[in-house]
């Protein structure tokens, strides 16, 4: 177990969670209300948005605890997971057709996540 690599890949899911609910909410909100989607896809677009915010936000919680506590490290691994297999999807699904994916933070940061909370956990 390493304590600096776990609260590293906190710290990036907590700034996350706080870009991702405010600044990235609010560009967000603003397309989606502006588009011709119906208002139910729209609601639903909304709840999507926010529960990956409160899994930015949980994961920041679970990995800070896996440092403090070690013993309980293992709350930390399907965090590891999710972080690990969105990554691989943004890539391939920005590889797939839709590049504006590469462009945006997702990929990179949830790889991010993923390799310090794994070498932490390690």
């Amino acid at each position: 177990m390493d304590y600096l690599f776990l609260m590293s890949a906190a710290t990036i899911s907590l700034f996350g969670a706080i870009f991702h609910g405010i600044v990235g909410g609010k560009i967000y909100m603003t397309n989606i209300n502006d588009s011709n989607m119906e208002a139910l896809t729209k609601s639903l677009s909304l709840v999507s948005w926010h529960v990956f915010t409160i899994f930015l936000g949980a994961g920041a919680i679970a990995l800070s605890v896996a440092a403090y506590i070690p013993t309980l490290a293992p709350v930390a691994y399907p965090i590891v997971a999710i972080n690990l297999f969105g990554s691989i999807l943004f890539i391939f699904l920005g590889l797939s057709g839709h590049k504006m994916l590469m462009k945006m933070p997702g990929a990179y940061l949830m790889a991010g996540t993923a390799l310090l909370a794994g070498l932490g956990l390690w």
